[in-house]
C-alpha cells in the first residue's frame, strides 16, 4: 500500500515530462528543478500570504500556468522541431539557472511545506491505517491522470495535440498553429508541476539542489510506461514507488537503488516501455 501511494505521486512527477516528450518530442531537463521551483512558490505563498500548502494551489497554478507559456512562447519555441540536442542543451542551461536562482534567493537550507494535521492524519482502511496525505495526494493523482486522458482524447485540443505529434508539417498545412499549441500546452504541464511540486514539498523536505532527482524518478517512470503513453505512466510511477518501498525494508538505503535497478532491467528487456502510446 505505502508503495501504490508513493507510486502515485512517482507518477505525478512524470506526468508533464510525459506529455512534453509525446507531443513536443522534448526532453525538458529542468523539469525536476520546476517542480522544486513550485514547491518554493508555495512556501512564499505560505510566508506572505498565510495560506496553508492547498490552498496556495489556487496561486501557485496559474503563476506555474503562465510561467510556463512566457516560457515556451518567448524561448522553447525557439528550438523545438529542430533537433534533439537544442531543446536538451537549453534545458539543461535553464536548470542550472534555476537551481542558482533559487540558492541565491532562499538560499541551500532545507525547507519543507507544513501542512498541519493533515501530515499526521490517518485513515483506517480494513486493518491497515493509512496516512490521510498519501491518500489525497494519491487520489489526486488518479484524477489529474483520468482529466488528462480526456483532454487528449475527447478535445479538439487533445486531437490538435495528436495531430502535431504524429506529423507536425501536415498539422501546419491543414491550419495548426503548433507554436500557440505548443505554449498552452507547455502552460498546462506547468500546472500540473504546480500541483506535483505543492505536494512534494509537503511530503518531503526540499532544497534548490533537489530538481535533479525528480527527474529522474520522473524520467523513469516515463521511460517504464513507454514514451508518450499517458497511463504507461502511471503506471511506471506505481512501478517505481513499489519497488523503492520494497528495497527500503530490505534497508533503509536501498529504495532508490532498487528502483533504478528495476528501470534498468526493463530497459534491456522492453526499450520501448511497457505499453504503447496513448
Amino acid at each position: 500500500m505505502a508503495g501504490t501511494l508513493l507510486g502515485m505521486l512517482y507518477a505525478l512527477f512524470g506526468l508533464g515530462l510525459s506529455l512534453s516528450l509525446g507531443v513536443m518530442r522534448m526532453i525538458n531537463i529542468a523539469h525536476g528543478d520546476l517542480i522544486v521551483l513550485a514547491a518554493y512558490l508555495g512556501s512564499v505563498c505560505t510566508v506572505a500570504l498565510g495560506l496553508d500548502p492547498l490552498t496556495s494551489l489556487v496561486v501557485v497554478i496559474p503563476a506555474m500556468f503562465v510561467i510556463g507559456w512566457l516560457l515556451q512562447t518567448l524561448l522553447l519555441n525557439r528550438v523545438v522541431g529542430r533537433d534533439a540536442m537544442s531543446p536538451l542543451l537549453l534545458t539543461f542551461g535553464l536548470s542550472i539557472v534555476l537551481q542558482n536562482l533559487l540558492q541565491e534567493i532562499f538560499s541551500a537550507d532545507t525547507r519543507s511545506l507544513d501542512a498541519g494535521t493533515l501530515s499526521t492524519q490517518s485513515l483506517a482502511i480494513g486493518s491497515l491505517s493509512v496516512g490521510l496525505l498519501p491518500v489525497l495526494i494519491a487520489a489526486v493523482s488518479l484524477v489529474i491522470y483520468t482529466l488528462t486522458f480526456a483532454l487528449i482524447r475527447k478535445t479538439q485540443w487533445g486531437r490538435q495535440a495528436r495531430a502535431v505529434a504524429d506529423d507536425a508539417e501536415t498539422s501546419r498545412l491543414v491550419g495548426i498553429d503548433d507554436r500557440v499549441l505548443f505554449a498552452l500546452m507547455t502552460g498546462f504541464i506547468f500546472a500540473v508541476i504546480a500541483v506535483a511540486g505543492i505536494f512534494y514539498g509537503i511530503r518531503t523536505p526540499f532544497s534548490p539542489s533537489a530538481g535533479p532527482e525528480r527527474l529522474l524518478f520522473a524520467f523513469e517512470a516515463v521511460v517504464l510506461g513507454g514514451l508518450g503513453s499517458v497511463w504507461g505512466t502511471f503506471i511506471g510511477g506505481l512501478i517505481i514507488g513499489i519497488v523503492q518501498v520494497f528495497g527500503a525494508q530490505i534497508h533503509t538505503g536501498l529504495g532508490p537503488f532498487f528502483g533504478h535497478l528495476v528501470f534498468l532491467v526493463v530497459l534491456i528487456a522492453r526499450p520501448q516501455g511497457l505499453f504503447s502510446k496513448g
